[in-house]
C-alpha cells in the first residue's frame, strides 16, 4: 500500500493539519491555498473536524505550547519546593532569563523579517539568486548573511524562510554559517573584544561558509543530501527589478496596508510556531550547562593544546546560545588562556554543532543535510583553530 502523501502543497513541508483533502503544516499555508484556489476567505475552521475525516491539532498539541507548559510547570514546581526549603534551581533560572534577555530582540527581528519574506518576497526572487548550483550562488548567500542583523538564533528563522521560499540547501547552509559571525553588528562587537585579531575570525568564518557551500553543492549533485522541494522555475529573462516596479505600481493604485500587516503577522506567527520550541529546548540545555559547569572548569581544560581544542569543541556544542552572548565568553577564554584558536573554535563550532540548528535542519530540510553540516564544517574549524594557536 502506497504511503499517503502529506506534503504541504504551499510550502512543501511535511503537513499534519488535514484540510480540503490535503495536508498542511500551518493554518497560514491553508489560508494561502484557499486564496490561490479562489475559495471563500477563512473557509477552513481551525477548531472543526473537516469533512474528509481529519482535523487539526488542538492548541495544546502544538510543540511550542507543550514546551512552554513544561517550562512553566518546572518553574512553579521549583518555586514550591524552594518555599519548603527542599531544592532550588536559582542558578539555572538566572542563566535562562539572562539568555532570554540577550536574544529576545534578535528572535523578534528574525521572525519579523521571516514574515516579511513570507508575505512580500515572491518565491521567484529567491529562486533567481539562491537556487542555482553555481558558485556565485554561494557568494550571494554569504553576502546576504553579512547584511543580516539577527544573532545565530534569530537567523535560523530567516534561513528556514529562505528555504521555504526556494533557496537551495547549499545556499541556506552557507547563509547560516556566515551570518552569525560575519554580520555587521557582531563584526563591530568582535573588533571591540579582539582588536585586529577579529579580522582573522571574521575572514575565516566567511571562508568556511564559502567552502562549506561549495562542498554542499557537490553533495547535492551526488544526491547525498536532500534537495529543496520549493524551488520555482524562473526563466533567464525574468527581471526582479521590473517585477518589483510592476508590483509597486499595482500596490500604489490599490494600497491595502491592513492586508499587508496581517499577512506579515500571519507569516511571522507560523514561523514562530515552527522554530521557537526548538530554540527554547536549546536554551534549557545551555542554561543547565551554565548553571552546573563552573567557569574555572572551562579555563582549566580549554588551553592552547589539541585536547583543549577538542574540549572547547564539546563545550561549544553544549552551551552555544547566541552570537552576541557567546562573543564575550569566547573573549574570556582568550584572555584567560591566550588561545585565539580555542576562541575561534568556540564561536564557529557553536554554530556548526548547535543542537537547535541541526534539529531544525533535520526537521525541515532533511536528516542527511543535518548530519553533513558538522561532518563538513568541524574539520575546517579544528584545522584553523589549531593553526591560530600555533601562529598567535
Amino acid at each position: 500500500m502506497a504511503k499517503e502523501d502529506r506534503t504541504d502543497p504551499i510550502c512543501g513541508m511535511s503537513g499534519h493539519i488535514k484540510a480540503h483533502g490535503k495536508y498542511f503544516c500551518s493554518e497560514s499555508c491553508i489560508r494561502k491555498y484557499e486564496k490561490k484556489e479562489g475559495m471563500k476567505k477563512n473557509l477552513y475552521c481551525a477548531h472543526c473536524v473537516d469533512s474528509s475525516g481529519g482535523g487539526p491539532k488542538r492548541w495544546y498539541q502544538e510543540r511550542l505550547y507543550q514546551v512552554l507548559m513544561i517550562l512553566v510547570a518546572l518553574f512553579l514546581l521549583d518555586q514550591g519546593l524552594t518555599f519548603y526549603g527542599i531544592t532550588s534551581l536559582n542558578m539555572f533560572w538566572h542563566a535562562f532569563f539572562e539568555y532570554t534577555a540577550l536574544i529576545w530582540w534578535a528572535l523578534l527581528l528574525g521572525f519579523l523579517l521571516g514574515g516579511v519574506i513570507d508575505y512580500l518576497v515572491p518565491r521567484e526572487y529567491i529562486s533567481k539568486f539562491l537556487s542555482k548550483g553555481e558558485k556565485k550562488t554561494i557568494g550571494w548567500s554569504v553576502i546576504l548573511g553579512f547584511l543580516m542583523t539577527a544573532c545565530s538564533h534569530g537567523i535560523l528563522a530567516i534561513g528556514m524562510e529562505l528555504y521555504r521560499k526556494g533557496a537551495s540547501v547549499p545556499s541556506v547552509v552557507s547563509f547560516l554559517m556566515a551570518s552569525p559571525w560575519a554580520n555587521l553588528p557582531v563584526t563591530l562587537l568582535l573588533f571591540s573584544f579582539f582588536g585586529l585579531n577579529a579580522f582573522l575570525i571574521i575572514v575565516s568564518a566567511i571562508v568556511i561558509a564559502i567552502i562549506t557551500g561549495i562542498i554542499f553543492q557537490g553533495l547535492d549533485r551526488l544526491g547525498w543530501i536532500e534537495r529543496s522541494k520549493h524551488t520555482a522555475h524562473v526563466s533567464e529573462e525574468f527581471s526582479v527589478r521590473k517585477d518589483m516596479k510592476q508590483r509597486w505600481k499595482k500596490y500604489r493604485k490599490n494600497p491595502n496596508t491592513k492586508e499587508v500587516v496581517r499577512g506579515v503577522a500571519d507569516g511571522s506567527w507560523s514561523l514562530t510556531k515552527m522554530i521557537l520550541w526548538w530554540i527554547i529546548r536549546g536554551m534549557i540545555l545551555a542554561a543547565a550547562a551554565n548553571a552546573f559547569i563552573t567557569p574555572e572548569i572551562f579555563m582549566t581544560y580549554m588551553g592552547p593544546t589539541l585536547i583543549g581544542l577538542f574540549i572547547t569543541l564539546i563545550v561549544a556544542t553544549v552551551i552555544e546560545v547566541c552570537s552576541e552572548g557567546s562573543a564575550p565568553l569566547s573573549f574570556e577564554i582568550f584572555r584567560q588562556t591566550g588561545a585565539l584558536g580555542n576562541s575561534f573554535t568556540f564561536l564557529m563550532a557553536g554554530v556548526a554543532t548547535d543542537y537547535t540548528e541541526i534539529g531544525l535542519i533535520a526537521t525541515n530540510i532533511g536528516r542527511r543535510a543535518a548530519l553533513m553540516l558538522p561532518i563538513v564544517t568541524v574539520p575546517q574549524i579544528l584545522v584553523l583553530g589549531y593553526l591560530f594557536n600555533l601562529l598567535i
